[in-house]
């Protein structure tokens, strides 16, 4: 239990701004609401590990904790090459991953715009569209031969009802897509169905969440991985779970020991019991399209982290603390204050903070901005990103409490430009998980940066699920 590891509260400085006293005393406020003590983060990860028993008990819990009904692990020394399917946006991108043994691949990949009225018509539209991109794809760049079957791994990312390795049943759409008669229905089959009338060669071996191939991606270079995680536009964690935990499993009797479970970790804490909400959240949860659900996501993911800080800064603007009281179109517009501009103002060390002054001056158009005035903007950013970093932390410290996995060391894959590109993010990672845990076991928790888990992940899970069907086909 995590009791067995808690530290003593560290305490963490305010920094000096050399603004006004009222600049000052506006960050020491925001600075305590952003922060998430050592004593809030133990509480924070009980209530995690709380919600984990749960979901893994019975459906309909705040955590779902969804089986993925990928088992087994990599070893490195898989040979092979695979086909991965990525539908999720603007892009259709289809890869063939080669597998090389040793932890080695190589890829070619392709990408195919998806045109706004494939996204609103007809669903068998779409697959016909997405059966001729890899028809075009295999003759321009497979090696196949012809009378080989090509396995081929979807990751398919809308809310999908898993109900096999490669069936599942489309909830609703999402991201601009509204295609008819999809609704309810196997995206697998409607796909496949595409792939056969075309006599296109391709099994449809698996179906992938973007977050389980990220575990697994990462699994095939370092077979110790036993966590997988999104930190992007959005977030999500997949972990290894002993089949006996998973106690609301219903799949008859199984032969293998543990599953991916697919956490869905933004929906955390629908209750607001221990989430650290300040006004400014409690603003963009209210303004969002899914309000009082995802309260972890919108504390701790690039499609939330700016327009916190955008709230924040109003609010400073409104007591004439900030820029004069003076705001502008850009700033005052919902979504406004892009997050990727606080990576740039983080690491702004010019003398009078001239990169912060042109995103504020030159694109937001604030009038005017002081050097006390940027110090400010820089200092929120810099409490935001470090709160969205520690509550991370929480989640990873769950999980791996709840695995037993503290003393044996983890390694753990982190996928998305949060994570990638916000500065000192691991660094606050890896502070909060030693203040939980004493530094020993903190230094045996290692962070993998892994690019493009979907596109690989898929590709490995549906090499893993054709020799399973193999396998179970020889007995």
């Amino acid at each position: 239990m995590i009791s067995e590891y808690c530290q003593n509260d560290v305490k963490h400085v305010v920094p000096d701004i050399d603004g006004t006293a009222e600049q000052q005393e506006a960050m020491t406020s925001l600075f305590h609401q952003f922060n998430v003590t050592t004593a809030s983060a133990r509480t924070i990860v009980k209530q995690f590990m709380e919600e984990m028993g749960k979901g893994l008990d019975h459906e309909g819990a705040t955590l779902p904790m969804i089986p993925s009904f990928v088992t087994g692990r990599p070893t490195g020394s898989e040979k092979g090459k695979y086909l991965a399917l990525d539908l999720g946006g603007t892009n259709l991108r289809v890869c063939e991953f080669e597998l090389k043994g040793d932890g080695e691949f190589s890829v070619h990949q392709q990408k195919y715009v998806v045109a706004q009225e494939l996204k609103t018509g007809e669903m068998r539209h779409l697959c016909d569209f997405i059966a001729d991109c890899v028809d075009n794809f295999i003759t321009e760049y497979g090696t196949h031969h012809i009378s080989e079957k090509i396995q081929l791994g979807f990751t398919f990312s809308f809310p999908v009802n898993q109900t096999d390795i490669n069936r599942g049943t489309l909830m609703h759409w999402t991201k601009g897509f509204n295609c008819n008669n999809a609704i309810n229905k196997d995206v697998v089959i409607m796909l496949q169905d595409s792939f056969l009338r075309k006599n296109i060669s391709v099994n449809i071996a698996a179906l992938v969440n973007d977050t389980v191939g990220t575990l697994m991606a990462n699994a095939y270079s370092h077979p110790q991985t036993s966590m997988g995680i999104i930190l992007g536009t959005g977030t999500n964690a997949a972990y290894y779970e002993k089949l006996s935990n998973i106690t609301k499993w219903r799949g008859g009797d199984q032969v293998f020991e543990e599953m991916v479970v697919n956490m869905e970790w933004g929906a955390f804490d629908l209750e607001r019991r221990v989430l650290p909400m300040t006004m400014y959240d409690n603003k963009v949860d209210r303004e969002s399209i899914n309000p009082r659900q995802q309260l972890f996501e919108k504390l701790i993911s690039g499609m939330y982290l700016g327009e916190v800080v955008r709230n924040a800064v109003i609010h400073l603007i409104d007591q004439l603390i900030l820029f004069n009281g003076e705001s502008s179109t850009g700033l005052n517009e919902q979504w406004g204050f892009e997050t990727a501009y606080m990576s740039t103002i983080v690491v702004d060390e010019t003398p009078e903070l001239e990169k912060i002054r042109h995103i504020l001056e030159d694109t937001l158009q604030v009038p005017s901005t002081t050097f006390g005035d940027r110090q400010l903007v820089k200092s929120i950013c810099i409490a935001v990103g470090r709160r969205a970093a520690r509550l991370s932390a929480c989640g990873v410290a769950a999980v791996l409490a709840h695995t037993g996995e503290l003393e044996a060391g983890a390694n753990v894959a982190i996928d998305g430009s949060v994570y990638e590109f916000f500065p000192k993010f691991q660094t606050y990672l890896t502070e909060t998980l030693d203040e939980l845990f004493g530094q020993e076991v903190a230094q045996g928790i290692k962070f993998t940066l892994a690019r493009d888990g979907s596109g690989f992940g898929a590709a490995m899970i549906a090499m893993m699920a054709h020799k399973a069907a193999l396998a179970k086909a020889e007995k």
